[in-house]
C-alpha cells in the first residue's frame, strides 16, 4: 500500500508540474518544430546519400525512421516524402544545404527547451554553442540513419550467403531476422532517448535517474501509436473531409503532438522521482544548483 501511495504521489506530482510548465504548449511547439524539421532533415539525408553515391540508402533510412510510426500516419506523408527523396540534389556544401541543416536542428532545440523546463535547470551555455550542438546531433542522426540503412541493404546479401553454408539456421530463423529490422529501429530510439535525457538539457543526470521516463515514453508511445492508428483506420476520412489537401500534414501533426506530450511528461516523471528523494523542503532547482557549485569547487 505504501508503494502504491508513493507511485500515485510521483505520478500526480509529475502531472501537475507538467501543467505548471505549460507542458501542452511545449508539446505543441515540439510537434510543429519536428514537422518543420522533418523535410529539411530528409534533404540533408538525401544530400549525404548522394554524396556517398547511393541515393537508395536515403529511402531505406526513411523506411527505418517511419518503422515505428502507425501505418496510417506514415502512409499519409509517403507521397510528400517520396517527392523529397527522389529530387536530384548535389548541393551538400551549398547555402541551401546549410540552411536545411540549420532548420532541421530546430527540432533538437525544441526538445532541449522541454527538458530544461522538466528538470528545472537554467541553461548556462551560449546560444551559439547550443545551436552548434543541435546541428551536431542532427548530422550524427543523419549519418547513423544511413549506417543502419546500409546494414539493412546488406541484410539480403548476408542471408543469401548464410543460406549456402547454414541453410537450416537461416530457414528456421528468417522470420526472426526480418523482425530484427523493427528491433534495430527500437534500439536506435532507446539510445536516442538516453542521449537526449542525459546530455541535451543543462546539468547531468545518472542512468537510473532517467530510466523511468524513458521506459514510460517507450511504452506510452507504443500504446498511443496503436490507438491512434486504429482511430485513423476508422475515421481518417474525417480529416480528408475537414482539411482537404492539408489532411496528411494535420494527421502527422496530431500524432507528433501526442508523442511530444508523452516525451515531456517522461522528463517530468524523472524530475518528480528525483524530487521525491530529496530532503523535505529542498526544491529540485536548489539541489541542482548546489550540485553545480560543488562540481565547480
Amino acid at each position: 500500500m505504501r508503494q502504491i501511495r508513493y507511485v500515485y504521489h510521483v505520478v500526480m506530482d509529475a502531472f501537475y508540474t507538467f501543467l505548471a510548465d505549460d507542458g501542452w504548449a511545449i508539446a505543441s511547439h515540439i510537434a510543429l518544430s519536428t514537422l518543420m524539421a522533418l523535410f529539411p532533415f530528409l534533404i540533408v539525408l538525401t544530400s549525404l546519400a548522394g554524396f556517398f553515391g547511393s541515393k537508395e540508402l536515403a529511402d531505406q533510412a526513411v523506411s527505418l525512421l517511419l518503422e515505428v510510426w502507425p501505418k496510417q500516419v506514415a502512409d499519409s506523408l509517403s507521397s510528400e516524402i517520396h517527392d523529397v527523396l527522389t529530387t536530384t540534389r548535389g548541393d551538400i556544401l551549398t547555402i541551401g544545404a546549410v540552411l536545411a541543416v540549420y532548420f532541421a536542428s530546430n527540432g533538437v532545440e525544441a526538445l532541449r527547451v522541454a527538458l530544461n523546463r522538466a528538470y528545472s535547470v537554467i541553461e548556462p551555455r551560449r546560444w551559439y554553442w547550443l545551436r552548434l550542438e543541435s546541428i551536431g546531433y542532427t548530422l550524427v542522426a543523419a549519418f547513423t540513419s544511413l549506417a543502419m540503412a546500409f546494414l539493412i541493404v546488406l541484410g539480403p546479401l548476408m542471408l543469401e550467403a548464410a543460406r549456402r553454408h547454414i541453410p537450416f539456421f537461416v530457414e528456421t530463423n528468417e522470420h526472426f531476422l526480418n523482425v530484427s529490422r523493427y528491433g534495430i529501429t527500437i534500439s536506435a530510439l532507446i539510445v536516442a532517448l538516453f542521449i537526449l535525457h542525459a546530455w541535451l538539457p543543462a546539468g547531468r543526470r545518472g542512468f537510473l535517474q532517467i530510466l523511468p521516463g524513458i521506459i514510460f515514453t517507450l511504452a506510452a508511445s507504443l500504446v498511443s501509436g496503436i490507438v491512434f492508428g486504429q482511430y485513423l483506420a476508422r475515421f481518417a476520412n474525417n480529416y480528408v473531409t475537414m482539411y482537404a489537401g492539408l489532411a496528411s500534414v494535420i494527421i502527422a501533426l496530431v500524432f507528433l503532438y501526442f508523442i511530444a506530450a508523452i516525451f515531456v511528461y517522461g522528463g517530468e516523471l524523472n524530475a518528480a522521482i528525483i524530487k521525491s528523494r530529496l530532503p523535505h523542503g529542498v526544491s529540485l532547482q536548489a539541489a541542482q544548483s548546489l550540485a553545480h557549485v560543488e562540481t565547480q569547487a
